[in-house]
C-alpha cells in the first residue's frame, strides 16, 4: 500500500488495570490503512501507585517490542489518561472502543465495553463514530467489581468465575437493580446450598438482561463485540448469546482474545488518524 508508515501507541488507563498497545499503521488520513499490532501489554493495579503502574505498563509493552518512545509519532491516551503526563493528545472511552472493536470485529456494529465499576454499549457508525449510547445506572450490580466481590465470598479465582458458571444445570437468579440485594441473594442461597456454579450461572443472566435492555435501547444492530476486561468472561458472554437468542434472534455476540486491549487499541489508532490529519494540514499551510 503506498502512504506514510508510523508508530503509535494507546494506554488505557481503567479502574483495576492499565492497557498499553502499539501499532505501525501505513496510509494516508482519510483512506484505507494497514494495521499492524507490534506489541500489548495489560497489567493490574492492584492498590500500586497508579502512575508507576502507567509506567511499567508502557515500558515492558515497549521493550517488548525493541521500541523507544521518540519512535513514537503519536502517545494517545484513554480512560483515567490525565495521568498518563508524556501523551501527545486523549480520547475519550467510548470514542476509542468503538474504533478498537471494528478494528478487531470490522462487521460489528455496536459494542458493550464491561468494566470493573460500569457497563456502555454503544452503536457504531461510519468512521467509527460513536452514534448512541447507553451506561448502566451508579449500581455496582452490572460491573466487574460486583462479581469480583461476589466471587471473592464464594471462594472462587476470578478465573474460574466463567467455566463455572457454564457448568451450572438450575441457575438461580438474583436482583438485576441493587448490588447490596443481589449479594444478600447470594448470601441467602449459600445458607440454601445452592451449588456456586448455580448462583454464578444466575448473576450472569442478571447481568446479561440489564446488558441487553441497554443494546436494545441504542438499537445495536446484528453484531455485537465485548470489550473490556469481561470480555473474557466465557461464563458471561455465554449468559448475554442466551439473552441475545430469546430477546433479539438476528443478534450475534462476539468477544475477541484482544478484547481486553480494545480501548488502547483504539486510541493508538486514532492517534495515527490525528498525527496525519495535522500533518497533512501543516504541510498545505507551508
Amino acid at each position: 500500500m503506498n502512504g506514510t508508515e508510523l508508530l503509535s501507541v494507546g494506554i488505557d488507563v481503567g479502574t483495576s488495570s492499565v492497557k498499553t498497545a502499539i501499532v505501525r499503521t501505513v496510509g494516508e488520513a482519510g483512506g484505507t490503512m494497514d494495521v499492524e499490532v507490534l506489541g500489548k501489554r495489560a497489567d493490574r493495579i492492584r492498590r500500586r501507585d497508579l502512575k508507576a503502574v502507567i509506567h511499567e505498563c508502557y515500558g515492558a509493552a515497549m521493550d517488548e517490542c525493541g521500541l523507544k518512545s521518540s519512535d513514537m509519532a503519536y502517545i494517545a491516551s484513554t480512560g483515567e489518561g490525565e495521568l498518563v503526563e508524556f501523551r501527545r493528545g486523549h480520547f475519550y472511552g467510548m470514542t476509542t472502543h468503538s474504533r478498537g472493536a471494528r478494528f478487531l470485529v470490522p462487521e460489528c456494529t455496536a459494542a458493550l465495553d464491561v468494566g470493573a465499576l460500569h457497563a456502555r454499549a454503544m452503536r457504531i457508525g461510519d468512521g467509527s463514530r460513536v452514534t448512541n449510547y447507553r451506561m448502566t445506572s451508579q449500581c455496582a450490580s452490572g460491573s466487574g467489581q460486583f462479581l469480583e466481590n461476589v466471587a471473592r465470598y464464594l471462594g472462587v479465582a476470578l478465573e474460574e468465575v466463567g467455566p463455572l458458571s457454564t457448568q451450572a444445570e438450575t441457575p438461580e437468579m438474583v436482583s438485576s437493580i441493587c448490588a447490596v440485594l443481589a449479594e444478600t441473594d447470594v448470601i441467602n442461597m449459600v445458607s440454601r446450598g445452592i451449588s456456586t456454579s448455580d448462583i454464578l450461572k444466575g448473576i450472569h443472566l442478571s447481568m446479561a438482561g440489564r446488558f441487553m435492555k441497554l443494546l436494545r435501547a441504542i438499537k445495536a444492530g446484528s453484531d455485537v463485540l465485548i470489550t473490556g476486561g469481561l470480555a473474557a468472561d466465557d461464563g458471561l458472554v455465554a449468559a448475554l448469546r442466551e439473552k441475545a437468542s430469546e430477546e433479539v434472534s438476528e443478534m450475534r455476540i462476539h468477544t475477541h482474545t484482544d478484547s481486553i486491549h480494545c480501548g488502547a487499541l483504539g486510541a493508538a489508532l486514532w492517534g495515527a488518524f490525528r498525527h496525519r490529519v495535522l500533518e497533512k494540514r501543516e504541510k498545505a499551510a507551508s
